[in-house]
């Protein structure tokens, strides 16, 4: 049997990396630091370890339990991250072939075995990863249903008829920004990013061809708008983690946030409008395309306003704050009834849409792009991925990797623009490395509270720092779980070989923008609060953690405020 040379080099990779291992657990084992983690060991993310020298802040939901849990040194806790995101660009640049699964998946063995070798089990290793992954299922649900209601949404005319309206209503010229203010309003009634970029964002994304929009454009104002609405909605549970783990009033971290919002998305709305008059109108919109795609949809489906009744529906539901994802199967069951007693669609059928998506042949390429999709196992490579990036999320923090980082970068910081500037950081790259927007947020929160205390800053600047980096962040990365969802749920194709739909991560104006905004107000002081008689007062009767800071600024230890 023949071996290619990139087969014949894994295996000494492979030895290299145990080898390394082996030199790193003795070279500094008699270094390892330890952090005292109180709470269920167990429990994530509420029982996240804080830096060295603090005391952790109890558990949200469990009785304190004091343990003790040595960290790696930051050389060993980077060995897995550099290696799986060298695996990554070896696939994703080298290969050219987007499918970071196996990548991921090696990445989440490399961490095991630095956990073994520095004395953890492997039960407690692996049971870090699947708790992680069962804090995320309900995130796996709402892909689930999100792909039940793209298949059957099409199937009842209701994504048809949003695209027909759309293309008849809309100019070329507005598309764009209309679009991410649509995402915007939609994803704040939703509390819903997710949601909104499988139902809204899917019928832009076939008025954007029907303008013969670049699909990368119109991703990105879809992007923008969907997970900035998210962002500011009190009904969101990034935005709802964001403000727990730091310790403030959701309504608050709201209010706070909009200091960076409203500029980033303002300079998006700018550039998208200045693209629609200036780049696209003029070269791109063939009104022969927009007249074969309406009267192709008349032709297959009934238009009109009986179609809208399911994403009415879930709107509604959303309005009277029922949760997310009872509201969009409510979606899913309504536009059942308009499939089979409005468009005429079997039982079975429907049954089928739901499952494997709608089926269509027009011969009109835009229509049978967008509307051959949905369904179930459209989600499929997108939840297997979710699943393999949370593994290797979970296996990171259980065995200290990703505290031993965070505690590094804390020690190294000594004023208010450094530490702003590196909670944000620090989210990106839980984003980047870990695959879960709910453990960037969680993980630095935890993290990063008791050192703003000790500053005398309050921690709405911490919440503002971690939704940027976590929330905002996490579409713009092609593994996250975030940015996995984007490709699936708008048809970007990015398995299939259009890496140039990629363009869409620079073109989510809004998203990128706001993470820069808060440097420059982290840097310059502007919108950074402190914190106040009344902050002190509730972290007093909260018996919150706050770091005790030397006179060169590094972390010494914690006094209870």
């Amino acid at each position: 049997m023949s071996l290619r040379v990139d087969q014949v080099s894994a295996v000494p990779c492979t030895l290299i990396f145990l080898s390394l291992c082996v030199l790193a657990h003795r070279r500094f084992a008699a270094q390892r630091p330890t952090c005292l983690l109180a709470g269920d060991p167990h429990l994530h993310p509420s029982t996240l370890s804080p830096p060295l020298g603090c005391q952790a802040l109890p558990s949200m939901s469990e009785p304190s339990l004091t343990t003790a849990r040595p960290l790696p040194s930051l050389p060993l806790a980077l060995l897995p991250v550099l290696l799986t995101l060298g695996l990554l660009a070896l696939q994703l640049f080298h290969y050219k072939d987007f499918t970071p699964h196996v990548p991921l998946a090696i990445g989440l063995a490399i961490t095991a075995v630095l956990g073994v070798l520095r004395g953890q089990k492997w039960p407690d290793i692996r049971e870090g990863v699947f708790h992680v992954i069962h804090v995320a299922l309900p995130s796996i649900g709402v892909l689930i249903v999100v792909g039940m209601i793209i298949g059957v949404w099409i199937a009842s005319g209701t994504v048809p008829t949003l695209i027909y309206y759309g293309l008849t209503l809309l100019n070329p010229s507005i598309f764009l920004a209309a679009a991410m203010l649509l995402c915007a309003v939609v994803s704040l009634s939703l509390g819903t990013s997710w949601g909104t970029v499988g139902t809204v964002g899917l019928a832009l994304m076939g008025i954007g061809a029907g303008f013969g929009i670049p699909v990368y454009w119109t991703a990105g104002a879809v992007v923008s708008g969907s997970f900035f609405g998210d962002k500011i909605s009190p009904l969101s549970d990034t935005t709802n983690l964001a403000a727990a783990v730091t310790g403030v009033n959701v309504f608050d971290h709201i209010k706070n946030m909009m200091a960076t919002t409203i500029p980033a998305m303002l300079i998006a709305l700018c550039i998208y409008l200045g693209a629609g008059f200036l780049v696209i109108e003029p070269v791109q919109t063939s009104f022969g395309a927009i007249e074969a795609i309406t009267k192709e949809l008349t032709a297959r489906f009934e238009i009109g306003w009986v179609p809208l009744l399911p994403a009415l529906l879930v709107v509604t539901l959303a309005l009277r704050r029922i949760a997310p994802l009872p509201a969009l199967f409510s979606g899913v069951v309504a536009g059942a009834l308009v499939a089979i007693f409005y468009q005429g669609v079997g039982l079975h059928d429907v049954f089928a849409y739901a499952q494997s998506g709608y089926v269509i042949e027009t011969g009109v390429t835009e229509i049978d792009k967008l509307l051959n999709s949905g369904g179930i196992q459209s989600m499929m490579w997108t939840i297997s991925l979710m699943l393999i990036a949370l593994g290797f999320g979970g296996a990171l923090e259980r065995t200290g990797c990703l505290e031993a980082i965070i505690v590094s970068i804390i020690s190294r910081t000594k004023s208010f623009g450094a530490v702003q500037c590196s909670a944000i950081g620090t989210s990106f790259a839980t984003n980047l490395v870990a695959g879960d927007p709910y453990i960037s947020i969680a993980l630095p929160g935890r993290m990063y509270a008791p050192l703003y205390r000790g500053m005398g800053y309050s921690t709405l600047n911490l919440s503002r720092g971690i939704e940027e980096g976590g929330t905002l962040m996490s579409p713009l990365i092609p593994w996250n779980a975030g940015g996995a969802f984007v490709i699936s749920a708008l048809g970007l194709g990015i398995m299939d070989g259009r890496l140039e739909n990629l363009l869409y991560i620079p073109l989510a104006f809004a998203c990128w923008t706001a993470p820069l905004i808060g440097m420059l107000y982290a840097v310059t002081g502007w919108f950074s609060p402190r914190a106040t008689d009344e902050d002190r007062s509730a972290w007093k009767k909260s018996d919150e953690d706050v770091m005790d800071l030397s006179g060169h600024g590094h972390l010494v230890t914690a006094t209870k405020t």
